[in-house]
């Protein structure tokens, strides 16, 4: 007979085992998490002191830092939670609010990531009309914009992914609640939702990366035309740092979202979800601190604020 829960709970079963090798993985996780948040952190508290940073390429990079920091927050405390207590049950609610700042956090950076690209093409194609061209106003829309878009997608498929009734078995193959997953589960005939979800996540991934490398591609052609090595050298610096972010994020994110079901494999699912809300988070900052000149500098200026401020 097929196991019923007691109550309408659902049991997320998780990304580790109780073995040795496994406690020990998830101490690892549990350490790249903290780092992420403390490097997210600092990122953000950085960039809002430091007024040569004040700029809108540094804005959306404190924004891409607080979704990092968010995203990590919304998976790792369940994650580790259930790992420890062996409570592995979440309420509807909680997996409606974990489903709804997954996508809203997962769809924001799609958009924002896009919206830094424009940013550094302007930067490098048009440095004089820069001021014009990527102004306060025009940063401020780009950024409600990622938010407002990524909370749309976000609120339409968590209410709709708990509107369907669900069978007995309330297990979770996951770490945390996700929509295709939670459909799975569903006594009803799900095609259409699944087609119209499958359909908003390629647009969410492809328009924005669309947008990335035509501006990525534009900058490269401008970038080999440049008669300055120093300049050319510092354009390289920036809009590689940028790449590497759009690589790591995207590439995830294609994996889980576009391989078509037959393809589909719980355990590899587990792995790259990892990735990309736990690992990825912790790697951005390094990324652009360790590229970046502008934040190097910045942060020796910190440092050395700091050490002024010990007692003589």
């Amino acid at each position: 007979m097929e196991k019923k829960n007691a109550t309408s709970d659902f049991i997320l079963l998780g990304l580790f085992k109780h073995t040795r090798s496994h406690l020990f993985l998830f101490i690892v996780v549990l350490t790249i998490a903290i780092a992420s948040l403390m490097g997210n952190i600092l990122m953000i508290l950085l960039i809002h002191r430091d007024h040569r940073l004040h700029t809108p390429m540094y804005i959306l990079l404190s924004q891409l830092s607080l979704m990092d920091l968010m995203l990590v927050v919304t998976i790792v405390p369940k994650m580790s939670s259930g790992f420890l207590t062996g409570k592995k049950s979440i309420s509807p609610a909680g997996c409606g609010l974990q489903i709804f700042f997954l996508l809203t956090l997962g769809g924001g950076e799609c958009f924002l990531l896009a919206a830094m690209s424009y940013d550094r093409y302007v930067a490098v194609c048009h440095p004089l009309r820069y001021p014009i061209l990527m102004n306060w106003p025009l940063c401020l829309k780009m950024t409600t914009g990622s938010w407002f878009l990524g909370a749309a997608d976000g609120l339409l498929q968590a209410v709709t992914a708990l509107s369907f009734p669900f069978c007995s078995t309330h297990e979770i193959n996951h770490f945390f609640c996700e929509a295709p997953m939670l459909v799975r589960l569903a006594c009803a005939d799900t095609s259409v939702f699944e087609n119209a979800m499958y359909i908003c996540c390629v647009l969410m991934l492809l328009v924005p990366l669309s947008l990335i490398l035509t501006s990525y591609s534009l900058i490269l052609a401008a970038v080999i035309h440049m008669h300055s090595t120093e300049a050319r050298k510092k354009a390289f610096a920036t809009c590689s740092s940028h790449l590497a972010v759009v690589g790591l994020f995207y590439g995830a994110g294609i994996f889980i979202y576009m391989r078509p079901k037959s393809y589909r494999s719980a355990n590899h699912d587990k792995v790259v979800s990892a990735f990309y809300t736990i690992f990825t988070p912790v790697l951005n900052p390094l990324i652009y601190s360790l590229r970046n000149n502008e934040v190097k500098e910045a942060w020796k200026r910190w440092l050395g604020k700091c050490a002024n401020l010990k007692p003589q």
